[in-house]
Protein backbone atom coordinates (compact mmCIF):
# COMPACT_ATOMS: atom_id res chain seq x y z
CA UNK A 1 0.00 0.00 0.00
CA UNK A 2 1.27 3.44 -0.88
CA UNK A 3 2.26 6.08 1.65
CA UNK A 4 -0.53 8.33 0.40
CA UNK A 5 -3.08 5.59 1.02
CA UNK A 6 -1.89 5.30 4.59
CA UNK A 7 -2.15 9.03 5.09
CA UNK A 8 -5.68 9.08 3.76
CA UNK A 9 -6.66 6.18 6.01
CA UNK A 10 -5.14 7.82 9.08
CA UNK A 11 -7.42 10.74 8.49
CA UNK A 12 -10.39 8.43 8.15
CA UNK A 13 -9.73 6.57 11.37
CA UNK A 14 -9.12 9.80 13.23
CA UNK A 15 -11.58 12.58 14.04
CA UNK A 16 -13.82 11.80 11.07
CA UNK A 17 -14.64 8.29 12.22
CA UNK A 18 -14.99 9.39 15.84
CA UNK A 19 -17.44 12.13 14.83
CA UNK A 20 -19.44 9.62 12.79
CA UNK A 21 -19.55 7.25 15.74
CA UNK A 22 -20.62 10.00 18.16
CA UNK A 23 -23.32 11.09 15.74
CA UNK A 24 -24.55 7.51 15.55
CA UNK A 25 -24.60 7.26 19.35
CA UNK A 26 -26.79 10.37 19.59
CA UNK A 27 -29.68 8.25 18.40
CA UNK A 28 -29.35 6.27 21.64
CA UNK A 29 -29.92 9.41 23.69
CA UNK A 30 -33.64 9.20 22.93
CA UNK A 31 -33.68 6.06 25.10
CA UNK A 32 -31.83 7.36 28.17
CA UNK A 33 -34.02 5.51 30.66
CA UNK A 34 -33.56 2.17 28.89
CA UNK A 35 -29.80 2.74 28.46
CA UNK A 36 -29.44 3.59 32.17
CA UNK A 37 -31.28 0.36 33.08
CA UNK A 38 -28.94 -1.60 30.77
CA UNK A 39 -25.90 0.05 32.36
CA UNK A 40 -27.16 -0.83 35.84
CA UNK A 41 -27.75 -4.42 34.74
CA UNK A 42 -24.24 -4.57 33.28
CA UNK A 43 -22.87 -3.15 36.51
CA UNK A 44 -24.39 -6.13 38.25
CA UNK A 45 -23.01 -8.65 35.73
CA UNK A 46 -19.51 -7.13 35.84
CA UNK A 47 -19.53 -7.18 39.65
CA UNK A 48 -20.54 -10.83 39.71
CA UNK A 49 -17.88 -11.80 37.17
CA UNK A 50 -15.22 -9.97 39.21
CA UNK A 51 -16.32 -11.74 42.41
CA UNK A 52 -15.98 -15.23 40.96
CA UNK A 53 -12.13 -15.41 41.12
CA UNK A 54 -12.22 -14.06 44.69
CA UNK A 55 -14.71 -16.79 45.63
CA UNK A 56 -12.39 -19.42 44.14
CA UNK A 57 -9.41 -17.93 45.97
CA UNK A 58 -11.30 -17.97 49.28
CA UNK A 59 -12.51 -21.50 48.71
CA UNK A 60 -8.94 -22.80 48.10
CA UNK A 61 -6.98 -20.71 50.57
CA UNK A 62 -9.51 -20.77 53.43
CA UNK A 63 -12.18 -23.47 53.12
CA UNK A 64 -10.17 -26.25 51.46
CA UNK A 65 -6.92 -25.43 53.26
CA UNK A 66 -8.84 -25.29 56.59
CA UNK A 67 -11.00 -28.35 55.73
CA UNK A 68 -14.13 -26.23 56.33
CA UNK A 69 -16.76 -28.33 54.48
CA UNK A 70 -19.78 -26.34 55.72
CA UNK A 71 -18.16 -23.09 54.73
CA UNK A 72 -17.34 -24.54 51.28
CA UNK A 73 -20.96 -25.65 50.77
CA UNK A 74 -22.31 -22.25 51.79
CA UNK A 75 -19.83 -20.55 49.49
CA UNK A 76 -20.87 -22.88 46.62
CA UNK A 77 -24.56 -22.08 47.15
CA UNK A 78 -23.80 -18.34 47.17
CA UNK A 79 -21.70 -18.70 44.00
CA UNK A 80 -24.50 -20.64 42.25
CA UNK A 81 -27.08 -18.00 43.20
CA UNK A 82 -24.83 -15.23 41.96
CA UNK A 83 -24.19 -16.92 38.62
CA UNK A 84 -27.86 -17.75 38.04
CA UNK A 85 -28.55 -14.07 38.67
CA UNK A 86 -25.77 -13.28 36.20
CA UNK A 87 -27.42 -15.40 33.47
CA UNK A 88 -30.84 -13.80 34.03
CA UNK A 89 -29.35 -10.29 33.95
CA UNK A 90 -27.51 -11.03 30.69
CA UNK A 91 -30.75 -12.27 29.06
CA UNK A 92 -32.61 -9.15 30.24
CA UNK A 93 -29.82 -6.92 28.95
CA UNK A 94 -29.87 -8.61 25.53
CA UNK A 95 -33.65 -8.20 25.27
CA UNK A 96 -33.61 -4.49 26.13
CA UNK A 97 -30.70 -3.71 23.79
CA UNK A 98 -32.23 -5.67 20.90
CA UNK A 99 -35.40 -3.62 21.28
CA UNK A 100 -33.46 -0.34 21.43
CA UNK A 101 -31.17 -1.11 18.49
CA UNK A 102 -34.01 -2.21 16.21
CA UNK A 103 -36.02 0.89 17.10
CA UNK A 104 -32.99 3.10 16.37
CA UNK A 105 -32.47 1.40 13.00
CA UNK A 106 -36.11 2.06 12.21
CA UNK A 107 -35.64 5.74 13.09
CA UNK A 108 -32.46 6.05 11.00
CA UNK A 109 -34.04 4.34 7.99
CA UNK A 110 -37.18 6.49 8.25
CA UNK A 111 -35.12 9.67 8.60
CA UNK A 112 -32.94 8.69 5.65
CA UNK A 113 -35.91 7.80 3.45
CA UNK A 114 -37.76 10.99 4.37
CA UNK A 115 -34.68 13.05 3.56
CA UNK A 116 -34.19 11.28 0.22
CA UNK A 117 -37.74 12.22 -0.76
CA UNK A 118 -36.87 15.87 -0.19
CA UNK A 119 -33.79 15.81 -2.41
CA UNK A 120 -33.91 17.46 -5.79
CA UNK A 121 -33.93 15.81 -9.20
CA UNK A 122 -30.25 16.65 -9.59
CA UNK A 123 -29.43 14.20 -6.78
CA UNK A 124 -31.18 11.32 -8.54
CA UNK A 125 -29.77 12.37 -11.91
CA UNK A 126 -26.25 11.74 -10.60
CA UNK A 127 -26.78 8.46 -8.66
CA UNK A 128 -27.96 5.01 -9.74
CA UNK A 129 -31.06 3.82 -7.91
CA UNK A 130 -29.23 0.67 -6.78
CA UNK A 131 -26.65 2.68 -4.86
CA UNK A 132 -29.35 4.64 -3.06
CA UNK A 133 -31.14 1.38 -2.27
CA UNK A 134 -27.92 -0.08 -0.82
CA UNK A 135 -27.75 2.78 1.66
CA UNK A 136 -31.39 2.55 2.76
CA UNK A 137 -31.30 -1.23 3.23
CA UNK A 138 -27.79 -2.69 3.51
CA UNK A 139 -25.92 0.19 5.13
CA UNK A 140 -28.61 0.78 7.74
CA UNK A 141 -28.77 -2.94 8.60
CA UNK A 142 -24.99 -2.99 9.06
CA UNK A 143 -25.29 -0.58 11.99
CA UNK A 144 -27.25 -2.95 14.25
CA UNK A 145 -24.23 -4.71 15.77
CA UNK A 146 -22.39 -1.41 16.24
CA UNK A 147 -25.31 0.11 18.15
CA UNK A 148 -25.90 -2.96 20.31
CA UNK A 149 -22.28 -3.76 21.08
CA UNK A 150 -21.35 -0.16 21.72
CA UNK A 151 -23.38 -0.42 24.93
CA UNK A 152 -23.18 -4.13 25.75
CA UNK A 153 -19.50 -4.64 24.82
CA UNK A 154 -17.62 -1.36 24.81
CA UNK A 155 -18.67 -0.06 28.22
CA UNK A 156 -18.72 -3.25 30.37
CA UNK A 157 -15.55 -4.69 28.82
CA UNK A 158 -13.67 -1.44 29.31
CA UNK A 159 -14.83 -1.32 32.96
CA UNK A 160 -13.86 -4.98 33.38
CA UNK A 161 -10.35 -4.38 32.06
CA UNK A 162 -9.80 -1.41 34.38
CA UNK A 163 -11.27 -3.27 37.38
CA UNK A 164 -9.16 -6.38 36.73
CA UNK A 165 -5.96 -4.32 36.55
CA UNK A 166 -6.84 -2.49 39.79
CA UNK A 167 -7.65 -5.76 41.61
CA UNK A 168 -4.48 -7.50 40.39
CA UNK A 169 -2.32 -4.52 41.33
CA UNK A 170 -3.93 -4.35 44.75
CA UNK A 171 -3.43 -8.06 45.43
CA UNK A 172 0.12 -8.43 44.05
CA UNK A 173 1.70 -5.83 41.78
CA UNK A 174 4.59 -8.17 40.83
CA UNK A 175 2.23 -10.83 39.48
CA UNK A 176 0.18 -8.10 37.82
CA UNK A 177 3.21 -6.81 35.89
CA UNK A 178 4.13 -10.38 34.93
CA UNK A 179 0.61 -11.01 33.59
CA UNK A 180 0.54 -7.75 31.60
CA UNK A 181 4.08 -7.95 30.22
CA UNK A 182 2.85 -8.42 26.62
CA UNK A 183 0.50 -5.41 26.66
CA UNK A 184 2.93 -3.08 24.75
CA UNK A 185 3.20 -5.69 21.98
CA UNK A 186 -0.60 -5.76 21.70
CA UNK A 187 -0.84 -1.96 21.43
CA UNK A 188 1.72 -1.81 18.60
CA UNK A 189 0.08 -4.69 16.70
CA UNK A 190 -3.43 -3.22 16.95
CA UNK A 191 -2.24 0.20 15.86
CA UNK A 192 -0.55 -1.21 12.75
CA UNK A 193 -3.66 -3.17 11.74
CA UNK A 194 -6.15 -0.36 12.26
CA UNK A 195 -4.05 2.04 10.18
CA UNK A 196 -4.59 -0.08 7.07
CA UNK A 197 -7.93 -1.73 7.80
CA UNK A 198 -10.47 1.09 7.36
CA UNK A 199 -9.58 1.97 3.78
CA UNK A 200 -9.98 -1.68 2.76
CA UNK A 201 -13.46 -1.86 4.25
CA UNK A 202 -14.37 1.37 2.49
CA UNK A 203 -13.27 -0.18 -0.80
CA UNK A 204 -15.40 -3.24 -0.05
CA UNK A 205 -18.44 -1.06 0.69
CA UNK A 206 -18.01 0.76 -2.62
CA UNK A 207 -17.73 -2.52 -4.51
CA UNK A 208 -20.86 -3.76 -2.73
CA UNK A 209 -22.74 -0.58 -3.66
CA UNK A 210 -21.63 -0.89 -7.30
CA UNK A 211 -22.81 -4.50 -7.36
CA UNK A 212 -26.25 -3.50 -6.03
CA UNK A 213 -26.53 -0.75 -8.63
CA UNK A 214 -25.55 -3.15 -11.42
CA UNK A 215 -28.10 -5.77 -10.35
CA UNK A 216 -30.91 -3.21 -10.00
CA UNK A 217 -30.18 -1.69 -13.42
CA UNK A 218 -29.97 -5.04 -15.19
CA UNK A 219 -33.16 -6.38 -13.64
CA UNK A 220 -34.95 -3.17 -14.67
CA UNK A 221 -33.61 -3.51 -18.21
CA UNK A 222 -34.01 -7.29 -18.61
CA UNK A 223 -36.26 -6.94 -21.65
CA UNK A 224 -33.55 -4.93 -23.42
CA UNK A 225 -30.85 -7.43 -22.43
CA UNK A 226 -32.85 -10.32 -23.83
CA UNK A 227 -33.95 -8.38 -26.90
CA UNK A 228 -30.33 -7.75 -27.88
CA UNK A 229 -29.20 -11.24 -26.75
CA UNK A 230 -26.70 -9.57 -24.43
CA UNK A 231 -27.02 -12.16 -21.66
CA UNK A 232 -23.43 -13.40 -22.02
CA UNK A 233 -21.90 -9.92 -21.99
CA UNK A 234 -24.01 -8.99 -18.98
CA UNK A 235 -23.09 -12.21 -17.16
CA UNK A 236 -19.40 -11.59 -17.88
CA UNK A 237 -19.66 -8.06 -16.50
CA UNK A 238 -21.51 -9.38 -13.45
CA UNK A 239 -18.87 -12.07 -12.93
CA UNK A 240 -16.13 -9.45 -13.11
CA UNK A 241 -17.89 -7.29 -10.52
CA UNK A 242 -18.43 -10.34 -8.28
CA UNK A 243 -14.71 -11.13 -8.43
CA UNK A 244 -13.86 -7.54 -7.52
CA UNK A 245 -16.40 -7.64 -4.68
CA UNK A 246 -15.02 -10.93 -3.36
CA UNK A 247 -11.42 -9.78 -3.73
CA UNK A 248 -12.04 -6.56 -1.80
CA UNK A 249 -13.75 -8.54 0.99
CA UNK A 250 -10.90 -11.05 1.25
CA UNK A 251 -8.32 -8.26 1.45
CA UNK A 252 -10.30 -6.53 4.18
CA UNK A 253 -11.14 -9.61 6.24
CA UNK A 254 -7.60 -11.02 6.12
CA UNK A 255 -6.29 -7.87 7.74
CA UNK A 256 -9.12 -7.58 10.26
CA UNK A 257 -8.78 -11.24 11.26
CA UNK A 258 -5.18 -10.59 12.29
CA UNK A 259 -6.53 -9.07 15.52
CA UNK A 260 -7.41 -12.48 16.95
CA UNK A 261 -3.99 -14.15 16.48
CA UNK A 262 -2.19 -11.11 17.92
CA UNK A 263 -4.41 -11.12 21.02
CA UNK A 264 -4.04 -14.89 21.44
CA UNK A 265 -0.26 -14.55 21.15
CA UNK A 266 -0.14 -11.77 23.74
CA UNK A 267 -2.56 -13.69 25.97
CA UNK A 268 -0.32 -16.73 25.82
CA UNK A 269 2.81 -14.73 26.68
CA UNK A 270 1.02 -13.14 29.65
CA UNK A 271 -0.21 -16.50 30.94
CA UNK A 272 3.22 -18.15 30.63
CA UNK A 273 4.83 -15.14 32.33
CA UNK A 274 2.28 -15.28 35.16
CA UNK A 275 2.86 -18.96 35.92
CA UNK A 276 6.63 -18.70 35.47
CA UNK A 277 6.95 -15.94 38.06
CA UNK A 278 4.06 -17.22 40.15
CA UNK A 279 5.41 -20.78 40.50
CA UNK A 280 8.88 -19.46 41.28
CA UNK A 281 7.39 -17.23 43.98
CA UNK A 282 5.16 -20.08 45.20
CA UNK A 283 8.20 -22.27 45.61
CA UNK A 284 9.48 -19.76 48.14
CA UNK A 285 6.11 -19.88 49.94
CA UNK A 286 5.31 -16.35 48.84
CA UNK A 287 2.13 -16.81 46.78
CA UNK A 288 -0.75 -19.04 47.95
CA UNK A 289 -2.11 -21.48 45.33
CA UNK A 290 -5.60 -19.94 45.51
CA UNK A 291 -4.20 -16.49 44.74
CA UNK A 292 -2.30 -17.85 41.75
CA UNK A 293 -5.45 -19.51 40.40
CA UNK A 294 -7.40 -16.29 41.01
CA UNK A 295 -4.76 -14.39 39.03
CA UNK A 296 -5.08 -16.97 36.25
CA UNK A 297 -8.83 -16.25 36.14
CA UNK A 298 -8.26 -12.51 36.18
CA UNK A 299 -5.78 -12.68 33.33
CA UNK A 300 -8.46 -14.50 31.30
CA UNK A 301 -10.92 -11.81 32.35
CA UNK A 302 -8.42 -9.21 31.15
CA UNK A 303 -7.72 -10.67 27.71
CA UNK A 304 -11.22 -11.90 26.90
CA UNK A 305 -12.67 -8.35 26.95
CA UNK A 306 -9.76 -7.22 24.79
CA UNK A 307 -10.73 -9.96 22.33
CA UNK A 308 -14.33 -8.73 22.48
CA UNK A 309 -13.19 -5.16 21.96
CA UNK A 310 -11.09 -6.21 18.98
CA UNK A 311 -14.15 -7.91 17.48
CA UNK A 312 -16.13 -4.77 18.18
CA UNK A 313 -13.44 -2.73 16.50
CA UNK A 314 -13.63 -5.04 13.49
CA UNK A 315 -17.38 -4.45 13.36
CA UNK A 316 -16.79 -0.75 13.74
CA UNK A 317 -14.21 -0.59 10.95
CA UNK A 318 -16.40 -2.81 8.77
CA UNK A 319 -19.63 -0.91 9.30
CA UNK A 320 -18.65 2.68 10.10
CA UNK A 321 -18.19 3.33 6.39
CA UNK A 322 -21.88 2.42 6.04
CA UNK A 323 -22.73 5.07 8.63
CA UNK A 324 -20.54 7.56 6.78
CA UNK A 325 -22.40 6.87 3.54
CA UNK A 326 -25.76 7.22 5.29
CA UNK A 327 -24.79 10.54 6.88
CA UNK A 328 -23.35 11.70 3.56
CA UNK A 329 -26.86 11.51 2.09
CA UNK A 330 -28.45 13.03 5.19
CA UNK A 331 -25.99 15.92 4.93
CA UNK A 332 -26.82 16.48 1.27
CA UNK A 333 -28.95 19.60 1.19
CA UNK A 334 -31.80 19.69 -1.33
CA UNK A 335 -31.10 22.10 -4.15
CA UNK A 336 -34.71 23.20 -3.91
CA UNK A 337 -35.84 24.49 -0.52
CA UNK A 338 -38.60 26.63 0.88
CA UNK A 339 -37.34 30.10 1.66
CA UNK A 340 -37.40 31.14 5.31
CA UNK A 341 -40.25 33.57 4.66
CA UNK A 342 -42.11 31.39 2.15
CA UNK A 343 -45.90 31.53 2.24
CA UNK A 344 -48.66 29.20 1.15
CA UNK A 345 -49.69 29.67 -2.46
CA UNK A 346 -53.42 30.50 -2.46
CA UNK A 347 -55.85 28.92 -4.89
CA UNK A 348 -54.64 30.01 -8.32
CA UNK A 349 -56.30 30.79 -11.61
CA UNK A 350 -53.29 29.66 -13.66
CA UNK A 351 -51.54 32.80 -14.89
CA UNK A 352 -47.86 32.04 -15.64
CA UNK A 353 -45.14 34.61 -16.35
CA UNK A 354 -41.51 33.93 -17.23
CA UNK A 355 -39.45 37.07 -16.65
CA UNK A 356 -36.04 36.90 -18.39
CA UNK A 357 -35.37 33.36 -17.23
CA UNK A 358 -31.94 31.78 -17.70
CA UNK A 359 -31.21 28.19 -16.71
CA UNK A 360 -28.39 25.67 -17.01
CA UNK A 361 -28.10 22.14 -15.60
CA UNK A 362 -24.38 22.75 -15.23
CA UNK A 363 -21.87 25.44 -16.17
CA UNK A 364 -21.24 23.96 -19.59
CA UNK A 365 -24.86 23.24 -20.56
CA UNK A 366 -27.08 26.32 -20.80
CA UNK A 367 -30.59 25.31 -21.82
CA UNK A 368 -32.62 28.53 -21.59
CA UNK A 369 -31.23 32.02 -22.09
CA UNK A 370 -33.23 35.15 -21.18
CA UNK A 371 -36.65 33.60 -21.90
CA UNK A 372 -39.81 35.65 -21.28
CA UNK A 373 -43.46 34.84 -21.94
CA UNK A 374 -46.89 35.40 -20.41
CA UNK A 375 -49.65 32.78 -20.19
CA UNK A 376 -53.22 33.75 -19.42
CA UNK A 377 -55.38 31.59 -17.12
CA UNK A 378 -56.98 28.72 -19.03
CA UNK A 379 -54.65 28.91 -22.05
CA UNK A 380 -53.30 25.74 -23.63
CA UNK A 381 -49.68 26.12 -24.69
CA UNK A 382 -47.95 23.54 -26.85
CA UNK A 383 -44.18 23.25 -26.68
CA UNK A 384 -42.44 21.86 -29.74
CA UNK A 385 -38.92 21.76 -31.03
CA UNK A 386 -35.95 19.44 -31.46
CA UNK A 387 -34.93 16.96 -28.79
CA UNK A 388 -32.88 18.58 -26.02
CA UNK A 389 -34.00 22.11 -26.89
CA UNK A 390 -35.53 22.74 -23.44
CA UNK A 391 -39.23 21.87 -23.70
CA UNK A 392 -39.25 19.62 -20.62
CA UNK A 393 -36.99 22.09 -18.86
CA UNK A 394 -39.65 24.80 -19.16
CA UNK A 395 -42.29 22.71 -17.37
CA UNK A 396 -39.77 21.45 -14.81
CA UNK A 397 -39.02 25.04 -13.89
CA UNK A 398 -42.72 25.88 -13.50
CA UNK A 399 -43.00 23.00 -11.04
CA UNK A 400 -39.75 24.14 -9.43
CA UNK A 401 -38.02 20.80 -9.82
CA UNK A 402 -34.96 22.93 -10.58
CA UNK A 403 -34.14 26.52 -9.65
CA UNK A 404 -33.27 29.09 -12.27
CA UNK A 405 -29.98 31.00 -12.28
CA UNK A 406 -31.41 34.33 -13.46
CA UNK A 407 -34.82 35.94 -13.78
CA UNK A 408 -38.10 35.11 -12.07
CA UNK A 409 -41.15 32.89 -12.58
CA UNK A 410 -44.54 34.08 -11.37
CA UNK A 411 -47.84 32.22 -10.96
CA UNK A 412 -50.79 34.51 -10.43
CA UNK A 413 -48.30 37.23 -9.54
CA UNK A 414 -46.57 35.08 -6.89
CA UNK A 415 -42.86 34.45 -7.32
CA UNK A 416 -42.58 30.67 -7.04
CA UNK A 417 -39.42 31.07 -4.92
CA UNK A 418 -41.49 32.80 -2.26
CA UNK A 419 -44.19 30.13 -1.86
CA UNK A 420 -43.90 26.68 -0.30
CA UNK A 421 -43.04 23.88 -2.68
CA UNK A 422 -45.89 21.72 -1.42
CA UNK A 423 -48.55 24.39 -1.96
CA UNK A 424 -47.13 24.99 -5.46
CA UNK A 425 -47.05 21.39 -6.65
CA UNK A 426 -50.39 20.49 -5.06
CA UNK A 427 -52.07 22.73 -7.62
CA UNK A 428 -50.33 21.12 -10.57
CA UNK A 429 -51.04 17.95 -12.46
CA UNK A 430 -47.95 16.49 -14.06
CA UNK A 431 -47.94 13.60 -16.48
CA UNK A 432 -44.57 12.61 -17.84
CA UNK A 433 -43.32 10.19 -20.48
CA UNK A 434 -42.64 7.61 -17.76
CA UNK A 435 -46.12 6.56 -16.63
CA UNK A 436 -44.94 4.98 -13.40
CA UNK A 437 -47.50 2.77 -11.68
CA UNK A 438 -46.97 1.43 -8.17
CA UNK A 439 -47.63 -2.06 -6.88
CA UNK A 440 -51.13 -2.07 -5.42
CA UNK A 441 -54.68 -1.79 -6.68
CA UNK A 442 -55.82 0.37 -9.58
CA UNK A 443 -57.83 2.41 -7.08
CA UNK A 444 -54.73 3.02 -4.93
CA UNK A 445 -52.80 4.22 -7.97
CA UNK A 446 -55.58 6.59 -9.03
CA UNK A 447 -55.91 7.98 -5.49
CA UNK A 448 -52.24 8.92 -5.64
CA UNK A 449 -53.40 12.08 -7.38
CA UNK A 450 -55.60 12.92 -4.40
CA UNK A 451 -55.24 10.73 -1.32
CA UNK A 452 -58.70 11.57 0.06
CA UNK A 453 -60.52 11.08 -3.26
CA UNK A 454 -63.86 9.28 -3.09
CA UNK A 455 -64.78 6.29 -5.23
CA UNK A 456 -67.14 8.54 -7.17
CA UNK A 457 -64.32 10.99 -7.97
CA UNK A 458 -62.04 8.16 -9.06
CA UNK A 459 -64.63 6.61 -11.34
CA UNK A 460 -65.55 10.02 -12.81
CA UNK A 461 -61.90 10.74 -13.61
CA UNK A 462 -61.46 7.31 -15.23
CA UNK A 463 -64.58 7.80 -17.33
CA UNK A 464 -63.42 11.26 -18.44
CA UNK A 465 -60.25 9.82 -20.01
CA UNK A 466 -61.98 6.65 -21.27
CA UNK A 467 -60.16 4.35 -18.85
CA UNK A 468 -63.30 3.13 -17.06
CA UNK A 469 -64.32 0.62 -19.72
CA UNK A 470 -61.13 -1.42 -19.67
CA UNK A 471 -60.87 -1.19 -15.86
CA UNK A 472 -64.27 -2.76 -15.18
CA UNK A 473 -63.44 -5.60 -17.59
CA UNK A 474 -60.49 -6.61 -15.40
CA UNK A 475 -60.82 -9.41 -12.83
CA UNK A 476 -61.58 -7.22 -9.81
CA UNK A 477 -62.25 -3.92 -11.52
CA UNK A 478 -60.81 -0.99 -9.57
CA UNK A 479 -59.57 -3.40 -6.89
CA UNK A 480 -57.39 -5.31 -9.35
CA UNK A 481 -53.84 -5.66 -8.03
CA UNK A 482 -51.19 -4.24 -10.33
CA UNK A 483 -47.72 -5.72 -10.56
CA UNK A 484 -44.54 -3.66 -10.33
CA UNK A 485 -44.57 -0.73 -12.79
CA UNK A 486 -47.91 -1.97 -14.14
CA UNK A 487 -46.50 -5.15 -15.69
CA UNK A 488 -49.19 -6.98 -17.65
CA UNK A 489 -50.89 -3.80 -18.88
CA UNK A 490 -50.41 -2.44 -22.36
CA UNK A 491 -48.59 0.86 -22.84
CA UNK A 492 -51.90 2.48 -23.75
CA UNK A 493 -53.63 1.19 -20.62
CA UNK A 494 -50.81 2.46 -18.43
CA UNK A 495 -51.14 5.91 -19.95
CA UNK A 496 -54.89 5.93 -19.56
CA UNK A 497 -54.46 5.14 -15.85
CA UNK A 498 -51.86 7.88 -15.59
CA UNK A 499 -54.29 10.32 -17.20
CA UNK A 500 -57.02 9.32 -14.76
CA UNK A 501 -54.61 9.72 -11.82
CA UNK A 502 -53.75 13.22 -12.98
CA UNK A 503 -57.38 14.14 -13.49
CA UNK A 504 -58.33 12.97 -9.97
CA UNK A 505 -56.11 15.72 -8.55
CA UNK A 506 -58.13 18.40 -10.44
CA UNK A 507 -55.05 20.58 -11.05
CA UNK A 508 -55.14 24.29 -11.85
CA UNK A 509 -52.07 23.96 -14.06
CA UNK A 510 -51.73 20.84 -16.19
CA UNK A 511 -48.46 19.59 -17.66
CA UNK A 512 -48.49 16.83 -20.26
CA UNK A 513 -44.97 15.80 -21.27
CA UNK A 514 -45.17 13.47 -24.27
CA UNK A 515 -48.27 12.06 -22.63
CA UNK A 516 -49.52 10.24 -25.74
CA UNK A 517 -46.15 9.05 -27.05
CA UNK A 518 -46.84 5.34 -26.49
CA UNK A 519 -50.52 5.19 -27.39
CA UNK A 520 -51.76 3.63 -30.59
CA UNK A 521 -53.89 5.66 -32.96
CA UNK A 522 -57.21 4.18 -31.80
CA UNK A 523 -56.40 4.72 -28.12
CA UNK A 524 -55.10 8.20 -28.91
CA UNK A 525 -58.51 9.17 -30.26
CA UNK A 526 -60.10 8.05 -26.99
CA UNK A 527 -57.49 9.85 -24.92
CA UNK A 528 -57.79 13.03 -26.97
CA UNK A 529 -61.44 13.22 -25.99
CA UNK A 530 -60.39 12.87 -22.36
CA UNK A 531 -57.63 15.44 -22.78
CA UNK A 532 -60.11 17.99 -24.09
CA UNK A 533 -62.15 17.54 -20.91
CA UNK A 534 -58.98 17.69 -18.81
CA UNK A 535 -57.70 20.87 -20.49
CA UNK A 536 -60.95 22.75 -20.24
CA UNK A 537 -60.68 25.66 -17.83
CA UNK A 538 -57.06 24.90 -16.92
CA UNK A 539 -53.77 26.45 -17.87
CA UNK A 540 -52.03 23.65 -19.72
CA UNK A 541 -48.59 22.97 -21.15
CA UNK A 542 -48.47 20.17 -23.68
CA UNK A 543 -45.18 18.78 -24.98
CA UNK A 544 -45.74 16.57 -28.00
CA UNK A 545 -43.86 15.30 -31.01
CA UNK A 546 -47.15 14.24 -32.58
CA UNK A 547 -48.31 17.57 -33.95
CA UNK A 548 -51.79 16.14 -34.52
CA UNK A 549 -52.34 16.25 -30.75
CA UNK A 550 -51.78 20.01 -30.43
CA UNK A 551 -53.84 21.47 -33.25
CA UNK A 552 -56.38 22.85 -30.78
CA UNK A 553 -53.74 24.59 -28.65
CA UNK A 554 -54.21 28.33 -28.12
CA UNK A 555 -50.54 28.97 -28.82
CA UNK A 556 -47.48 27.02 -29.87
CA UNK A 557 -43.96 27.82 -28.67
CA UNK A 558 -41.21 26.51 -30.93
CA UNK A 559 -38.21 26.20 -28.62
CA UNK A 560 -34.65 26.01 -29.87
CA UNK A 561 -31.25 27.58 -29.28
CA UNK A 562 -32.06 28.47 -25.69
CA UNK A 563 -35.27 30.37 -26.32
CA UNK A 564 -38.62 30.67 -28.07
CA UNK A 565 -37.89 30.88 -31.79
CA UNK A 566 -41.53 31.18 -32.87
CA UNK A 567 -44.82 31.78 -31.10
CA UNK A 568 -48.40 31.79 -32.31
CA UNK A 569 -51.50 29.75 -33.00
CA UNK A 570 -51.15 26.62 -35.18
CA UNK A 571 -52.70 28.50 -38.09
CA UNK A 572 -50.46 31.55 -37.65
CA UNK A 573 -47.28 29.49 -37.53
CA UNK A 574 -48.23 27.51 -40.64
CA UNK A 575 -48.88 30.73 -42.52
CA UNK A 576 -45.54 32.09 -41.34
CA UNK A 577 -43.75 29.11 -42.93
CA UNK A 578 -40.90 29.14 -40.45
CA UNK A 579 -39.42 26.48 -38.18
CA UNK A 580 -42.81 25.09 -37.09
CA UNK A 581 -43.98 24.91 -40.72
CA UNK A 582 -40.93 22.84 -41.67
CA UNK A 583 -41.52 20.51 -38.73
CA UNK A 584 -45.18 20.18 -39.64
CA UNK A 585 -44.51 19.45 -43.30
CA UNK A 586 -41.80 16.91 -42.44
CA UNK A 587 -44.30 15.03 -40.28
CA UNK A 588 -47.33 15.20 -42.55
CA UNK A 589 -45.91 15.24 -46.10
CA UNK A 590 -46.27 11.47 -46.48
CA UNK A 591 -49.82 11.30 -45.11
Amino acid sequence: MSVNAVRVDENLVGPGKINTLLRLFRYLLAYKREIISVLLIMGGTVTISLLNPLIIEHAINVNIAGKDVNGLIKLGIAAAALNITYILLVKLRMFIMAKISNTVLLSIRQELYTHIQKLSFSFFDSRPTGKILARVIGDVNSLKDVLTNSVTTLIPDFITIVAVVVIMMAKDYKLAFAALISLPLLIVGMWLIQVYSHVRWQTYRKKNSNLNAFIHEDLSGMRIIQSFTAEKETSDAFDSMLNEHRGSFIKAILLSDAFGPIIDFCWGIGTVSLFFFGIKMTGDNVTPIGTLIAFSSYISMFWRPIMNLSNFYNQLVTNISGAERIFEIMDTDPDINDENDSKELPQIKGEVYFDHVTFAYDKDTQVLNDVSFHIKPGETIALVGPTGAGKTTVVNLISRFYDIQEGNIYIDGNNIRNVSIESLRMQMGIMTQDNFLFSGTIKDNLKYGKLDATDEEIIAAAKAVNAHDFIIKMEKGYDTELKERGAGLSAGQKQLLAFARTMVSMPKILILDEATSSIDTHTELLVQQGIEVLLKGRTSFVIAHRLSTIQKADRIFYIDNGGIVEEGSPKELLEKKGAYYELYMAQFKNL
